[in-house]
Parts: structure tokens; C-alpha cells; sequence
């Protein structure tokens, strides 16, 4: 990597002028100048209050150090590393305090980390080989052995999910060839695109949200995000918690419970 291109690259992509930057990092537009032209050489600490002045993720950030010559900053904790056991207790912790409602977590791939038992009745009569041990959700979801069939506003919910693999070029692309050329239909919620979806206990109309840890100083921490699905009308509510109930008798079978 060029250390020079890359940052000059992340400055412009953010809209920032080199006067807004070194405001940002406490330098001087001249000193950033030098830095972006080659003339000045940054030290590490300079190009840690670079990436943290452009809110670069935290791999960015490691990836910046080392174009510049820098060992990493930031650690990159496999999960089940002892030092991230608070996280798998919070996380689980929240999985389970969710229900009735489904919840996941999804590594930066989009990869099932974690989910709670009522992710269950979002998956239910998806192929085998899309459910098994590294589930993609997001191919999970469009796939046509997925939940694509039972997806009652395809469109508009393939557009949502197209739109956040802008760093995942080749699944995007992927799960793109999924998705036909269809109108949106129109059903919004007027605040959010609901996932609207035929279940064994009737259509689900379903909102989602997704939590990141802000302040993490691990890599892999910080790339997690869990991802919740709230009912968006009294029905879907009272279908979740019918099905919460079922499951409750036929016990945990959903994947990737932590």
C-alpha cells in the first residue's frame, strides 16, 4: 500500500479538505501537505491521530500503520479468545433477553456469529446447505432456496440488503444476480423498510435494528453487529410470541446460540 495515496484517498472520500483534517488531527495543513506529497514523513502517533480524525474502522486504521510502516495498533481477537468471554456473556446475554423477538449477530462478512431460538422462525424451510456451520445471512436471504420465496416485498428488501455490501464487493455481486428487476411495491412503513414474510404462524411484518460496540479497541469486537427484528404490528407480536412458545416445547434448536 501507499501510504501517501491511501490517506489522501480516505481524506477525499470522507469531503475533507487537508484544513479540515489537520484541524482535526492537531497539525497544520502544511505539515499534512508534506505528508500527503511524500516530502514529510508522519510518525506513528501522527498517523493514529490521522485515522482517528477520519473515523476509519479499526482495520482501516491497522491497515493505514502498516502502509506507513507501523506495526498494528489494534488487537484481533479470535471469539472465542478468553480476553472476549465478557463479550460472548453480554452478547448472549442479549440474545436471550430479546425473545419472544429474533436476534443475530453477524461478523463483518456478514457471517452467523450468534442467534437466539426465535431466529428460527426467520429461517424455517431454508435449504440445508444455507444454514449450515458459516452462515451468510445475507445470501441466506436472498438466495432462492433461502428466504427469497417467502419474502413478500422482495424488492424493496433485496434493494436494503444490496445496499449494505458496499465493502463486500463479491458477495454483493453475488446475491445480486438473486435479486430480478422488479418496482418496489410501495410498502413501507413510512419510517423503515419492513421485512414483510410468510411463517407457519402467518405473514410477519418486521423492523430491524443493529447495535455495534462503539467503543471497542479490538478488531473483531468491533466488527460485530447484532441485529434485531422488532414486530411492526400486533399480530406479528402475538405470532412471535406464539411461536416463543412452541419452541419452548420442542426446545433450543436454532444455530449459532452462544
Amino acid at each position: 500500500m501507499d501510504f501517501c495515496r491511501v490517506l489522501r484517498e480516505c481524506r477525499t472520500s470522507r469531503r475533507l479538505s487537508q484544513l479540515e483534517l489537520a484541524s482535526r488531527a492537531g497539525t497544520t495543513q502544511r505539515h499534512l501537505s508534506f505528508i500527503e506529497s511524500g516530502r514529510s514523513a508522519p510518525g506513528r502517533n501522527m498517523v493514529v491521530r490521522l485515522a482517528e480524525s477520519l473515523e476509519l474502522p479499526l482495520r482501516e486504521r491497522n491497515e493505514l500503520l502498516l502502509a506507513a510502516g507501523f506495526a498494528p495498533v489494534y488487537p484481533e481477537s479470535p471469539l472465542d479468545d478468553p480476553v472476549l468471554a465478557p463479550v460472548r456473556a453480554a452478547i448472549g446475554h442479549i440474545l436471550r433477553g430479546h425473545l419472544p423477538y429474533p436476534a443475530l449477530v453477524v461478523d463483518r462478512g456478514g457471517n452467523l456469529v450468534a442467534a437466539n431460538s426465535a431466529f428460527g422462525v426467520i429461517a424455517e424451510g431454508a435449504a440445508a446447505e444455507l444454514l449450515g456451520p458459516g452462515t451468510n445471512v445475507y445470501r441466506l436471504a436472498l438466495h432462492p432456496d433461502g428466504l427469497a420465496p417467502r419474502i413478500l416485498n422482495f424488492a424493496e428488501w433485496a434493494r436494503h440488503i444490496l445496499a449494505r455490501l458496499g465493502r463486500l464487493p463479491r458477495l454483493r455481486a453475488e446475491l445480486a444476480g438473486y435479486v430480478p428487476e422488479l418496482d418496489p411495491s410501495g410498502g413501507q412503513l413510512g419510517f423503515a423498510v419492513p421485512l414483510r414474510l410468510r411463517s407457519a404462524y402467518g405473514e410477519l411484518q418486521l423492523t430491524t435494528t443493529v447495535t455495534t460496540f462503539a467503543t471497542a479497541v479490538d478488531v473483531t469486537l468491533a466488527e460485530l453487529k447484532l441485529e434485531a427484528f422488532l414486530p411492526a404490528d400486533a399480530a406479528t407480536a402475538q405470532a412471535l410470541a406464539v411461536a416463543a412458545s412452541v419452541a419452548g416445547d420442542q426446545g433450543d434448536q436454532a444455530p449459532g446460540n452462544m
